[in-house]
């Protein structure tokens, strides 16, 4: 599957790594002569980097040139792509020490697999000295992008798991709007009724990446023990359990198999943007995309299922601006992560693509101008905000192949190679094999 050949092209990429990530101060030998940024006129030439939807492309386009506009000794060279595929190309780069400049970074276990080969700059310094201004943000806020005492990415807005729906679609079946008071029962039940009111899918394929720690969250467990050597649960009926209520929607084909999600193509393409799903869950800042694609389509915002939701529910950054060690201009790109952070016309531009601002003065100035689907943005992270528990950040370096691993052995349950207990019992041993190298 393409799926599967990706995975195996990033492993391949981060064996470069670590074949390669000693000779991460030679990045001017290794990167070559072409690679090389050169100044000419007294302008720095920075590489950036990020992944996101056609919007977010759009925008950040925008961004990018109000920032030369205003800083006229600075150009950006962007590169761009979706999420799928971001992180292996990412790794190949790193592999040949010509990592962007800037680069959209993601929290928890990217960061933490990138501070563990040293890839990122710590943009400390930078702080220190009011290069990237960050007076009023939380330290809660600020804490997300730090790693061993190094302030390695600064985030770009706050965010949230939301479980997105399509209102008419519930109108439709009867089932009055939701408060975000609801079980995982109650899931089930609705997404049923719709499924036979309509036709369609009740709920799109609950993928395991962040929907299983959630699921672990809001019965009171984590993914990881806290030192990041082993899983942090120790009951496989918790996984069981998941892997039972996913299988058997599919099979009632209340929710679509993987074999209808490898066909979505971005966000545009989404098949609660096509009337063909309810329901959603995905992170809020996903809610300008989904807005725009799904034209007259009237999309809300709700709290996961969950007799403990609040429990389950955390903040988190959207994503975070990093700058890598190997590039040779770190201050101008600590400039332009200072811009994306200060400047109200980022987010005028962006809307809430990239998360809730983290300064409360944005915050305030930009309340009163909100347009409709930020509004909704800016009420569910209250929300949250009042209902939620502190973020876990103890991922491991090797969190992305244990999360591999759980969707790979999540695939196999729905298609049934493995009953939901086998596959419980595989994801241990593989997680355990990965953790303890």
């Amino acid at each position: 599957m393409k799926k599967k050949s990706l995975w195996l092209a990033f492993l391949l990429s981060i064996g470069l790594i670590l074949i390669l990530g000693a000779c991460s101060g030679d990045s001017e030998e290794a990167s070559g002569e072409s690679d090389n940024k050169k100044e000419e006129d007294g302008v720095t030439t920075l590489r950036m980097t990020w992944w996101g939807s056609q919007s977010r492309h759009d925008q950040t386009q925008e961004i990018i040139k109000k920032f030369e506009e205003e800083n006229p000794d600075i150009k950006i060279e962007p590169e761009f792509t979706g999420f799928d595929g971001y992180f292996e190309k990412m790794a190949a780069s790193a592999a040949g020490n010509n990592l962007p400049d800037i680069m959209q970074q993601n929290f928890g276990e990217y960061l933490n697999q990138y501070a563990d080969k040293e890839l990122l700059a710590d943009l400390t310094p930078f702080v220190e000295d009011g290069t990237i201004d960050v007076e009023g943000v939380s330290d809660t806020v600020m804490e997300s992008g730090v790693k061993d005492g190094k302030i390695l990415g600064i985030p770009t807005g706050t965010n949230a798991l939301t479980a997105f729906y399509n209102k008419d679609m519930l109108s439709e079946a009867g089932i009055e709007d939701l408060d975000g008071e609801w079980t995982w029962e109650d899931y089930e039940e609705i997404s049923t009724k719709i499924h036979e009111a309509t036709g369609t899918f009740g709920a799109r394929l609950m993928e395991p990446k962040n929907l299983f720690e959630y699921y672990l969250r809001e019965q009171g467990y984590k993914l990881f023990n806290e030192d990041g050597t082993d899983l942090g649960y120790e009951d496989d009926q918790l996984l069981v359990d998941y892997f039972t209520r996913n299988k058997e929607l599919v099979e009632a084909e209340v929710a679509p198999g993987y074999d209808t999600i490898q066909t979505i193509k971005g966000v545009e393409d989404e098949l609660i943007v096509r009337g063909e799903a309810a329901f959603d869950f995905r992170w809020s800042n996903q809610a300008t995309a989904l807005d725009s694609a799904a034209g007259d389509k009237q999309i809300e915002m709700t709290l996961l299922p969950g007799e403990n939701n609040d429990t389950g529910m955390y903040l988190k950054p959207a994503m975070l601006w990093s700058v890598s060690e190997n590039s040779e201009h770190k201050e101008e790109a600590a400039r332009f992560i200072d811009f994306f952070t200060n400047n109200i016309e980022v987010y005028k531009i962006a809307g809430s693509d990239r998360g809730v601002p983290i300064k409360e003065e944005i915050r305030n100035e930009l309340s009163s101008e909100l347009n409709d689907t930020d509004k909704k943005v800016y009420e569910y992270i209250e929300l949250v905000t009042e209902n939620s528990s502190p973020i876990d950040s103890n991922f491991p370096p090797q969190a992305t192949e244990v999360l591999a691993a759980l969707e790979e052995v999540d695939e196999m349950v729905i298609y049934g190679q493995l009953t939901p207990e086998e596959g419980a019992e595989m994801f241990r041993e593989k997680a355990t094999s990965i953790l303890g190298r």
